[in-house]
């Protein structure tokens, strides 16, 4: 009989056992080096540091460093590419474009604190449904741009990057307490549950094996041995926001009978090798995706490439722990279900029963009792077979119904608003460059059909989203003839697969005119040095070089952090009612 971690039960209690000696249980110590060896001490509390006090920014290259490609992992050290170092902290800009009457009222008491992650992509490295093959032969340059989200060396250490997360999160829970937290998806690259379970049992701090099918390495390499996962501190409630890539194959494609056999087969999934793949592509042949080599200190891919280069089509060990999470009748009750096998709290995540019964991964709590605030988690991913990409956002009637229903309420009952998506809505290009750019797209509802819709209420004050893997924030206005409360802020938080490999934490304060003032603050994951995790903040600096880099990028020393405070307008009547509500600001 077999466990969920893949193995039989002699398999798992051998590995158990090895994990409990290589395990320092009292310092949460990592083994180091490719081939095992001591333990290291987790970082004490005063190394844990937010981008205020202190940032992680790459050490710049010079113009003459060799050009390497993606596939070349021993040689970003050697090169400089995964260079970085500690920076002085980052301040905080002051924003206040949707709230023009603000006179610099100070801060009067704290209404709510959370966290935010996103874009964890939990990854069964060892899969033989991964696209590996397409970023693991991507060239150095722009040309390679979108090819990092097939593969990057990230890969080797997701679930030790979330598991330093944990940590860093708990030292900060101790120093000022976290109302919640909240996920905003893409938990898992391929829908696979092994992945989710993974990353379920990080959070609920149990014994993690992040290998599947032969477990090759398990016993010797360090990204493959099994830990102890901290979990989340116990008094912290977290909810689970569903993304595209926990519910398609890839994140991009509607499930079909290769990509749902593909996972729980020996044999490496076979397509066309492109660096945009179509449904076309998947469903062609010409090119084996390959797996990690669990054995290898850097991860090589092995059994990839042209199939001609094959007299027999490659395999591997099969493994059923790998199976979609998704359904013929759903894309989203297998990832939604997961979430009531847990040990943390509140069982479900935000997810219930309805929400199981109705295939529906929408949902709405008040987190913390006696202040107006409520939180609207939704699914804002595209639906139903025959999409021209399941990476973009849409809702349909029954979504927007369900939304406006939410909002509405909210309003009626006074609360102040948070809408919690994985895909943002019309965000800014980028911090600099304002210029927007569109995600939802037709059939469904676009931005201008949503717009619309969300500046009729005006205790929206926030929508937070992940998918983008990037740190920006973007102010959508009030229209014309509306006052300036009927705007809101929208923030994006990265990705802790790639660089920056950030957190976000969102203290939201009750200033003495009443207007409220969102403090938004980056957290980079505080990482002992050799450990996997500490190494994947390497990795994650170089894969940012060397695909799409340019001279400007290679040379780049920046932290892609930003912490901001942004002020926000609210009605008379809210006013009066936060008039009293919040803590003492320590």
């Amino acid at each position: 009989m077999k466990s969920r971690t893949g193995l039989t039960r002699r398999e798992f209690m051998k590995l158990s056992a090895g994990a409990a000696a290589w395990i320092s249980l009292g310092s949460f110590g990592y083994g180091c080096g490719g081939n095992g060896g001591g333990t290291l001490e987790w970082p004490i509390a005063d190394q844990v540091f937010t981008t205020a006090q202190q940032q992680i920014m790459p050490v710049g290259l010079p113009p003459s460093t060799p050009k390497i490609n993606p596939a070349d992992v021993p040689l970003y050290a050697q090169y400089g590419y995964s260079a970085w170092q500690a920076g002085p902290g980052l301040g905080y800009v002051k924003r206040t474009e949707l709230a023009p009457g603000y006179a610099g009222s100070p801060n009067a008491a704290r209404l709510l604190s959370f966290f935010s992650l996103s874009d964890i992509h939990i990854c069964d490295k060892e899969s033989p449904a991964q696209a590996n093959y397409v970023g693991w032969s991507a060239q150095y340059g722009p040309a390679s741009a979108g090819m990092s989200s097939a593969y990057s060396p990230v890969i080797l250490a997701s679930t030790q990057v979330l598991d330093a997360t944990i940590r860093t999160i708990n030292v900060l829970h101790k120093r000022a307490p976290f109302d919640f937290g909240i996920s905003l998806g893409d938990a898992t690259n391929n829908a696979q549950y092994n992945e989710l379970r993974w990353y379920i049992d990080v959070l609920d701090g149990r014994l993690v094996t992040p290998s599947s099918g032969a477990h090759d390495g398990a016993d010797a390499i360090d990204y493959q041995r099994p830990f102890q996962a901290a979990g989340l501190d116990r008094t912290i409630p977290w909810y689970q926001v569903i993304g595209n890539h926990d519910q398609y194959f890839l994140g991009s494609f509607w499930e079909n009978e290769k990509t749902l056999s593909a996972r729980i087969s020996s044999a490496v999934i076979n397509f066309e090798n492109s660096p945009i793949p179509s449904a076309a592509a998947l469903q062609g042949t010409g090119c084996y995706m390959g797996v990690v080599d669990g054995t290898t200190p850097y991860g090589d891919i092995i059994k990839a490439g042209p199939e001609g280069r094959f007299p027999t089509p490659p395999t591997v060990a099969a493994d059923p722990d790998r199976r979609s999470l998704a359904s013929p009748g759903s894309a989203t009750q297998g990832f939604m279900r997961e979430f009531f096998t847990t040990t943390s709290k509140p069982v479900g995540h935000g997810f219930t029963q309805a929400s199981l019964d109705n295939a529906f991964a929408s949902y709405s709590f008040e987190p913390k009792a006696g202040v107006p605030i409520k939180v609207i988690a939704l699914d804002d991913a595209v639906k139903g077979p025959n999409q021209p990409m399941y990476a973009l956002g849409g809702l349909d009637q029954a979504r927007l119904d369900w939304l406006t229903a939410e909002l509405q309420k909210g309003q009626d009952e006074g609360k102040l608003m948070i809408i919690a998506a994985h895909i943002p809505i019309n965000p800014q290009n980028s911090l600099t460059d304002t210029t927007s750019f569109s995600f939802f797209r037709s059939p469904g509802f676009t931005e201008a059909a949503l717009l619309p819709v969300l500046h009729n209420y005006p205790n929206l004050i926030l929508w937070i989203a992940g998918h983008r893997h990037v740190n920006v924030v973007t102010p959508q206005p009030a229209p014309a003839g509306k006052g300036p409360e009927y705007g809101f802020w929208e923030v994006e938080t990265a990705s802790l697969r790639d660089f920056p490999q950030q957190f976000r934490t969102f203290d939201i304060r009750r200033n003495s005119d009443n207007t409220v003032s969102i403090l938004i603050t980056n957290v980079d994951p505080a990482v002992a040095p050799q450990t996997p995790a500490a190494k994947s903040r390497g990795y994650a600096v170089g894969a940012a070089r060397i695909f799409g880099a340019t001279d400007a990028i290679r040379l780049d020393t920046g932290s892609m952090a930003y912490n901001a405070e942004l002020v926000k307008q609210l009605t008379p009547e809210m006013q009066a009612k936060i008039a009293n509500c919040g803590s003492a600001i320590g």
